[in-house]
């Protein structure tokens, strides 16, 4: 069914806030962002509607993510409890800048709050993959790699760089996707096992979180690859 005109305008209200936020990136360029920029303004809108404050909503965001490394090491069945705190928990990280935008107030406290936010919540996931088991050196090199990532582009941003310098392959919607297949993985392991199922004999859910996590630190050292010369550009 074709969308309306107050669809259109909603969606494009929605696409120019988005993009006010992240520097002026087209969100329009990928129908993944797109539809995540839709989806997010779709939820906060009844939120708007009740005045819920998007710091509230962040604060959730977190707190649904530190339940995800405790399911985690409860183990066995538990560990599925964990796709779905990771999929509220990303929604959240989308819904509270869009509620912000809604309500009309974005601040330099709301960004601080925002990226304190989703800070804790990428250091969380990882705390999950070392709680299923990856080994800790590399859950280690991960969160200093997901940290400098952001680090380097704080830092330019306040040298004088506008907007995000470059989107990465490393940026917090794959951070979030990667901490959430280590998860999914690690439950289906042992909803096999509980079956008596004979999948991947050779990995247990320590295995495959340590694979997820290893991809997770490539993921961040070609997203640094991307953005390092993007800030040296911007900067010169």
């Amino acid at each position: 069914m074709p969308a309306g005109p107050d669809d259109a305008s909603d969606a494009s209200a929605a696409y120019d806030a988005w993009s006010r936020r992240h520097g002026g990136v087209d969100p329009t360029t990928s129908a993944w962002v797109s539809g995540w920029v839709r989806l997010s303004h779709g939820i906060a809108r009844p939120l708007a509607a009740r005045g819920v404050s998007p710091d509230v909503v962040s604060a959730a965001g977190v707190l649904l993510t530190a339940l995800v490394p405790l399911v985690c090491l409860l183990g066995d069945g538990w560990v599925m409890l964990g796709v779905p705190l990771v999929v509220a928990s990303g929604l959240a990280d989308g819904v509270d800048g869009a509620l912000a935008a809604l309500l009309g107030r974005s601040s330099a406290w709301g960004k601080l709050v925002d990226a304190v936010a989703d800070r804790l919540g990428d250091l969380l996931l990882v705390l999950a993959l070392l709680a299923l088991g990856a080994p800790g050196w590399v859950c280690a090199a991960y969160a200093v790699g997901l940290l400098l990532h952001e680090l380097l582009r704080a830092v330019a941003q306040a040298a004088g760089m506008v907007g995000p310098g470059a989107v990465t392959v490393g940026e917090r919607p794959t951070r979030v996707v990667v901490g959430g297949m280590g998860v999914l993985l690690a439950g289906v392991e042992w909803a096999a096992r509980a079956l008596g199922v004979s999948v991947l004999p050779d990995l247990d859910a320590a295995a495959l979180a340590g694979v997820v996590a290893v991809t997770g630190v490539v993921l961040t050292l070609v997203g640094l690859a991307q953005l390092a010369p993007a800030v040296r550009r911007a900067l010169q």
